[in-house]
């Protein structure tokens, strides 16, 4: 009897707590949809006069967008299905009356902005634009390779070199698994694996075109045009990081015949079959809160298309400048890589690469899977269970689906932390994975 009055004060601390955030997460919330309305007039006008043509957005109704007169110059918008159904699903009542009010006083109509250069709002600094200097013509992924130095091979008789393709996350680079998985690696596995990590298109020093809705389809094609068929891999093992995980699935699912193994580091898995899975994955992974912090700014940037470009024109096009702060407020002389990964980026590129992978990939998830437990694909999942980005749930979720694949749960681990702090064990589960695989294929050939 003694602990009862100890246990009400919590458990109403609790509720309390919870009743205040619900309260100021709505009007916080109900003021940030009025300033985004704002914002999107304000582009809209700016837009028009820095670069003689206004663009368009996905405030006003899907139905308008699909009537535009100039589709044509924007290729994928007839593709539906490529498209995130999160893209006018955010309910803003004060954007639609915004844009009709345009509609009536501009009589000349335009869908998105296009063209492949950086737009006024964009950072134009060298390592920003180098991808440009071709004209953009045959541009392709930044690719880092890790392979045997020549003059030092070993005989070929004595080994043959896999290929491991390595896929980061949303706001993040190949820095990821070169400052993390590659140092830590054997010297056999070095030996034996051909690794590639790719700069996603938008991010890093790839391509951040502007006339490109960052699709599946679009990331999938461009990783077959700056791996597979440059390098001739006919064979690969994977290993993603949260967004990287869906595009991981789709290049496996496209390739089940050459994937050997596939491993997932907090895979944001919604199934397909619970309604719109798209809504659902919105939702769930950037509820509209403003605590945790975390959460807060990842529905502000992923609910707000005007507010989130106002912040990357603050910071990413001026990441130069607050480096250089930092720098000098850390008297660092090399920030870390993640820090520096945050502003590769343009607002087109991170904001239908959200919507239209993050969100629009999960509905074809279960199909992917579906695919790769024909054909036999080995899939190892790693979950934290303090992640906060992508709830834990996912990976048990997955497991559900696919009942065959190997889940490594990571006490207190974070988004972050389920990587970072533990290269060593990941880079020994990582070579146990792929000499496993590669032990099957040896007897299966021998039988």
């Amino acid at each position: 009897m003694s602990r009862i009055p100890a246990i009400f004060p919590r458990k109403w601390l609790s509720r309390i707590s919870e009743t205040l955030i619900s309260i100021t997460s709505a009007i916080v919330f109900f003021f940030l949809d009025i300033f985004d309305a704002i914002m999107c007039v304000f582009f809209r006008i700016l837009d028009e006069f820095l670069e003689g043509k206004s663009s368009s957005c996905y405030c006003m109704k899907k139905e308008l967008i699909e009537r535009g007169e100039n589709n044509e110059d924007f290729p994928g918008l007839d593709e539906a299905s490529e498209l995130s159904e999160s893209l006018h699903g955010r309910n803003n009542v004060f954007s639609e009356i915004g844009l009709r009010r345009i509609s009536r006083i501009r009589s000349e109509e335009s869908v998105f902005c296009v063209g492949k250069g950086n737009r006024w709002s964009d950072c134009g600094c060298e390592s920003c634009v180098s991808w440009m200097n071709n004209n953009g013509s045959d541009s392709r992924l930044h690719v880092v390779v890790k392979e045997q130095q020549k003059g030092l091979e070993k005989n070929p008789e004595e080994t043959t070199v896999q290929n491991v393709i390595f896929v980061h996350g949303f706001l993040s680079s190949s820095s990821l698994w070169q400052e993390t998985v590659f140092p830590n690696l054997s010297k056999d596995l070095k030996w034996n694996y051909r690794l590639f990590a790719v700069d996603l298109l938008g991010f890093g020093r790839s391509p951040k075109p502007r006339d490109c809705l960052y699709t599946l389809k679009d990331h999938l094609e461009m990783i077959e045009k700056s791996v597979i068929v440059p390098f001739q891999v006919n064979s690969f093992h994977l290993v993603a990081h949260s967004m990287g995980c869906v595009i991981a699935l789709a290049l496996a699912a496209r390739y089940s015949k050459s994937v050997k193994s596939i491993t997932l580091i907090a895979p944001p898995y919604f199934s397909s079959s619970k309604g719109d899975a798209s809504s659902v994955a919105l939702k769930k992974l950037a509820t509209r809160r403003v605590w945790p912090l975390l959460l807060f700014g990842s529905a502000f940037m992923s609910w707000y298309e005007h507010l989130g470009r106002c912040v990357c024109f603050l910071i990413c096009r001026n990441h130069k400048t607050w480096e250089w702060i930092l720098k000098r407020l850390t008297r660092k002389r090399d920030l870390h890589f993640a820090i520096m990964d945050l502003t590769r980026h343009t607002h087109h590129s991170a904001w239908h690469t959200m919507h239209n992978v993050v969100c629009g990939g999960v509905k074809f998830l279960d199909k992917y899977l579906d695919a790769l437990r024909d054909a036999g694909v080995k899939i190892h999942v790693v979950q934290g269970t303090g992640d906060r980005v992508v709830p834990p749930e996912c990976s048990y979720n997955m497991k559900m689906k696919a009942p065959e694949i190997e889940l490594e749960i990571i006490p207190n681990a974070d988004h972050r932390s389920v990587i970072l702090g533990r290269e060593k064990k990941i880079c020994r589960d990582l070579g146990s994975l792929w000499a496993s695989t590669g032990k099957e294929v040896a007897e299966e050939m021998q039988k």
